[in-house]
């Protein structure tokens, strides 16, 4: 199934959705889009839109496209949109068009809480009201973001069956970057291993290529985003990695832990160990209570709760956010309620969702242990699609 079968498959549901929420015309409204387009376009369009466009959809089915001249053969190719081309300008004919689908209200695409929802520009929004002005239109304006949130977040069979390849993928690249790893590499050589494993499959990383991988290696290594470092990995060394590659469009976020053994030991240290089992525990627990109608926050909660019981100070982000076309998904987030996360975390979980789980700790003179593993949301539960770590990998 090619990528214009997908996108068809997926403004098909948006059509659904805004039945479901009650809300009957779907306005996307964007120009220039190479230079910072929509983050809907690649699900309902997967182009570039260069003049003023507009991609209308209502709750009766109509799918309208209205574009420049020289970008209608383009939007005819998907097969789902009617086409409207125009040269002088995009308003007369928007106008009319929105005028004869007589909505009741118009969803575009505005959000304090979501950013994948909030793809309308300032500017384009002052355009929008603008060109509606006097039919009554432009008070009606409202926020697509519960439509564009469920959209993003229901992931068709198709969409799942990408992220899995990718996942798969992601694992196949840890298991060559262990056999590689040693003592005295680099962070920075670790992730070159990994990026020219990536190269060599032709595909991309999941996020910025200078922090995808994180390579952390002991405990004075900078842990986040950051890019990886000139430090030596070294015997007692809590190695950390977070990575993932994005393959048929679709991404994965996996993090992996590996120990570094003295010459003396056999085993990890008591308390990497602790630690170690401590976010295993909070994981396994976590994924046990997700089922579709349960709130992220509560989640979150109880994956914190594993790791501050342990003794442990509270990690500062959230427990797992959502991931698909892009590695931070919109929609429900398994997090606390912090401001920085809007409302997010008190939306609902529901099947066809895929999220990570990813708590993480700091055990003083060793690194940071942070496990990170996706899973996808049934009717019965959550299901692993990477294959969950639970023992710590012990090299030397």
């Amino acid at each position: 199934m090619d990528d214009n079968a997908l996108i068809n498959q997926k403004i098909n549901q948006a059509v659904e959705i805004l039945t479901e929420i009650g809300i009957d015309t779907w306005l996307t409204f964007v120009r220039e889009t190479n230079a910072g387009g929509d983050p809907i376009l690649p699900l309902i369009y997967g182009h570039d839109l260069t003049w003023q466009s507009a991609l209308i959809l209502t709750s009766s089915g109509k799918k309208i496209a209205v574009v420049g001249r020289f970008e209608k053969e383009t939007a005819e190719s998907l097969g789902a949109y009617q086409v409207l081309g125009y040269d002088e300008g995009i308003s007369e004919v928007l106008r009319s068009t929105l005028m004869d689908l007589k909505p009741q209200f118009v969803a575009v695409n505005t959000s304090k809480n979501d950013v994948l929802a909030d793809g309308l520009s300032h500017g384009m929004y002052g355009l929008l009201t603008d060109y509606l002005a006097g039919t009554g239109l432009a008070e009606n304006l409202v926020s697509a973001e519960r439509l564009i949130g469920a959209l993003r977040a229901r992931k068709t069979p198709l969409e799942i069956e990408r992220i899995k390849t990718a996942v798969r993928t992601t694992e196949e690249i840890y298991r060559q970057t262990f056999d590689f790893l040693s003592v005295d590499k680099t962070e920075i050589e670790v992730a070159e291993f990994m990026h020219r494993q990536v190269k060599i499959r032709g595909l991309e990383t999941a996020w910025e290529t200078a922090s995808c991988p994180a390579v952390n290696a002991g405990p004075d290594t900078p842990v986040g985003h950051g890019a990886p470092t000139e430090i030596r990995i070294k015997p007692g060394h809590i190695v950390h990695f977070d990575f993932g590659v994005k393959e048929n469009g679709y991404c994965s976020d996996i993090q992996r832990v590996v120990y570094m053994l003295r010459s003396d030991e056999d085993h990890a240290p008591l308390e990497v160990q602790h630690g170690f089992r401590t976010i295993v525990q909070a994981i396994q627990q976590a994924v046990a209570a997700i089922q579709p109608g349960v709130m992220g926050i509560e989640i979150d909660a109880i994956a914190r709760a594993v790791v501050i019981d342990a003794g442990y100070p509270e990690f500062k982000y959230a427990t797992g956010h959502q991931m698909g076309r892009i590695v931070h998904d919109g929609g429900t987030l398994l997090g606390p309620k912090w401001e920085r996360y809007g409302n997010l975390p008190e939306q609902v979980i529901e099947p066809g969702h895929v999220y990570t789980i990813e708590p993480g700790l700091m055990v003083p003179a060793y690194g940071y242990i942070g496990i990170e593993e996706d899973i996808l949301v049934t009717e019965s539960g959550a299901i692993f699609l990477s294959e969950p770590q639970t023992e710590l990998i012990l090299l030397r």
